[in-house]
């Protein structure tokens, strides 16, 4: 089981045995050695408890399981047809913090994934791309409350400051010119990126809106 710190042990402990739920959540900490406390605050923050629970991006159940990950979860761990199942989804919840957990060795970047995906938590964490200040506002929810930090890490990287006029040329340059040699010429500085490829392909201009939810598959 993860490292957790003493809040995250107490939690655990302190968790409300008499609950319908605390059977499968038990299961579903010893199953995935992962601690009760995660299990129990992301059920309220993305249910409420409600086991019916569906999202308006298609999250089901009191883990908010996207129906793709739930076929990938319930495929690889035999959790049953029924995503809305108490225990199945639970286990699947548990399961995917888990895994997360195993990607980065890191709370809060295992809570953003959990929200956001990890696609998004990946470019994040490569400077690619900006959290939505709905995952920033669902890690600071969760995160003290297991006792973990470094809630701050995950505010949005600066946006990078456009080139000004001043710093253009004048003239064009001709073929076969090396911008290296010129007297001021600026080095190029390359991204953090996954692989060379992404490192050399032209950066896509950034969207100018973020989805308001949903997790990148």
């Amino acid at each position: 089981m993860p490292a957790g710190p003493a809040a995250a042990r107490e939690q655990a402990a302190a968790a409300p045995a008499a609950h319908p739920y605390a059977p499968h959540v038990s299961e579903a900490s010893q199953r995935f050695a992962i601690p009760e406390a995660w299990i129990w605050r992301v059920m309220h923050v993305e249910s409420r408890g409600r086991s019916r629970a569906v999202s308006h991006a298609g999250a089901m159940g009191l883990m908010q399981i996207m129906p793709a990950t739930w076929a990938m979860l319930t495929a690889r761990y035999g959790l049953g047809p029924d995503p809305f199942d108490t225990r199945a989804n639970i286990h699947a919840g548990a399961a995917y913090l888990r895994m997360m957990w195993d990607r980065y060795g890191d709370v809060s970047l295992m809570l953003a994934a959990y929200n956001a995906g990890p696609g998004r938590a990946d470019a994040y964490a490569a400077g690619r791309r900006r959290l939505p200040a709905e995952t920033i506002a669902y890690v600071a929810a969760i995160a003290p409350a297991i006792g973990a930090s470094g809630v701050a890490s995950l505010a949005p990287a600066p946006t990078p400051t456009a080139p000004s006029w001043r710093s253009a040329s004048l003239f064009a340059e001709r073929p076969g010119d090396d911008a290296a040699a010129q007297p001021g010429a600026a080095p190029l500085q390359s991204g953090r990126s996954a692989n060379a490829a992404e490192a050399a392909s032209p950066r896509a201009p950034a969207a100018l809106f973020v989805p308001l939810s949903g997790r990148d598959q």
